[in-house]
């Protein structure tokens, strides 16, 4: 098993776990082989008959999920936008299957952490990383903003080459127009 197998496949197994309904569903398709791959990375599991996924040695997928190579900033601050970015290939029942089972896992860290500390810790400590979070994605949003405020400041206005095309386009309509009025001013005043 390589590395980033045995890194994804404890995480992943964890997550279904905690849900049983994933791990049904998931084992409808036992024996599924799945291939992930996200830039020059290639993970091959199996689906097991327990509904947890084990690693598999490199053959032909029943499904291919390609992701793109900036999954790991997306599935940390926006899950949605990696599971529309994802693309998927072959058995559209599998597919169709590990889709929904992939974007409704949800991790319950604070469950993990009261097996650890206890209910009440782990409730408060939930709250304040929720807090830091929220916090720090208002501050990374603001930064965004205010760089793209800077940027728009000191390069003039920006357009892009279809807007500019179309300008141009309606340029040369209204000179058209225009050519075509002065001819017939020119007529009416002989």
């Amino acid at each position: 098993m390589t590395v980033l197998a045995s890194l994804l496949i404890k995480p992943l197994n964890h997550l279904v776990a905690d849900a049983p309904w994933a791990g049904e569903r998931l084992r409808r398709h036992a024996g599924a082989h799945l291939l992930i791959a996200a830039g020059g990375w290639r993970v091959n599991l199996l689906v097991g008959g327990d509904g947890l996924f084990h690693p598999a040695s490199a053959g032909v997928a029943d499904v291919e999920i390609a992701l793109p190579d900036d999954f790991l900033a997306k599935m940390l601050v926006d899950r949605q936008s990696l599971m529309a970015s994802a693309r998927l290939s072959g058995s559209a029942e599998i597919a169709e299957t590990l889709a929904f089972v992939f974007r409704n896992l949800r991790w319950d860290a604070e469950g993990d952490l009261a097996r650890l500390v206890g209910d009440i810790p782990a409730r408060r400590l939930a709250q304040a990383g929720q807090a830091l979070f929220a916090s720090g994605r208002a501050a990374g949003d603001h930064l965004v903003g205010t760089l793209g405020a800077c940027t728009s400041d000191l390069s003039g206005p920006l357009a892009a080459a279809a807007e500019i095309a179309a300008f141009s386009d309606q340029v040369g309509a209204l000179d058209a127009q225009l050519q075509r009025l002065e001819r017939r001013l020119g007529r009416l005043g002989s």
